[in-house]
């Protein structure tokens, strides 16, 4: 990327973090890399034919609204779901304009936090961080998207992964902010010293995670991905009371990297540390 073509605003990337990733781009005489990898996942990554160029990263401070409803009733608060996915998405696409300011070809060890602080009623802070990697085989269009692939797996499931064969296309992930329908005095009594399930609980807690997967589904079937791996499905109470939690769920898109792949089996690996 041509550093008089980069636009701070429109990047949503502070001017001096363009000057100082612009300063980091390979080929430059203060090129020195960054990362937040592990010494075991640095090398790992080096082993798989990528480069490490710098971490990488991408806030957004966010207002998350009120949403007004009936709380004797299961139902999925869409106005707060709206905010937390818009809020990630600027983090995560802010985090990859600083990737191709680096000129990278794709993030790993991506993490995604989120942070209620205290200067301000319903204010959060999203952050994606990342490292920021360049292939050294130029002959593969690695990106997604024309974008730098991201991906949260650690460094040795991103070698493991490329010597089967396959390759990341993107983080996907689906949320769901639910409210769980109170329970009345008489039904709370009539369940009282007795082994019973609750069904308003159970459908309400099935119905918010379903929702969450089938959202992430749907972002890696945009991508034509085969699958998902390293799927993680949390719930995030956040600030919001008992009633109310978050369903994020969140993986790693991945496609073959080519049709004749072959799959090493898998080798018993004894660790040291036992002895």
């Amino acid at each position: 990327m041509a550093e008089e073509t980069l636009d701070p605003q429109q990047l949503g990337v502070p001017e001096d973090a363009i000057k100082r990733l612009q300063e980091m781009r390979p080929g430059q005489s203060t090129s020195l890399f960054t990362s937040d990898l592990s010494v075991n996942e640095f090398l790992l990554v080096r082993e798989a034919g990528f480069r490490p160029l710098g971490l990488v990263f991408g806030s957004s401070i966010y207002h998350v609204g009120i949403q007004v409803g009936r709380w004797s009733s299961n139902q999925e608060l869409d106005k707060l779901t709206s905010a937390m996915y818009h809020a990630r998405e600027l983090a995560m696409e802010r985090m990859q304009s600083e990737a191709e300011v680096l000129g990278a070809d794709g993030i790993v060890g991506v993490r995604l936090d989120v942070e209620f602080k205290e200067f301000g009623n319903d204010i959060a802070e999203f952050i994606a961080v990342g490292t920021a990697v360049k292939a050294d085989d130029t002959t593969i269009n690695w990106q997604s998207g024309g974008r730098p692939f991201t991906s949260d797996l650690s460094g040795q499931d991103f070698w493991t992964l490329l010597q089967s064969g396959y390759a990341p296309l993107g983080m996907v992930m689906g949320t769901c902010v639910y409210h769980i329908a109170h329970q009345g005095m008489l039904k709370s009594m009539g369940n009282f010293g007795q082994n019973t399930e609750i069904p308003v609980f159970t459908e309400a807690l099935y119905d918010a995670r379903e929702l969450a997967m089938s959202r992430m589904q749907a972002e890696a079937e945009a991508l034509h991905a085969e699958g998902i791996v390293g799927v993680k499905l949390l719930a995030l109470p956040h600030q919001w009371g008992g009633h109310t939690t978050e369903f994020f769920s969140i993986g790693t898109a991945v496609h073959p990297l080519r049709d004749n792949h072959i799959i090493a089996k898998p080798q018993m690996v004894l660790p040291l540390t036992d002895f």
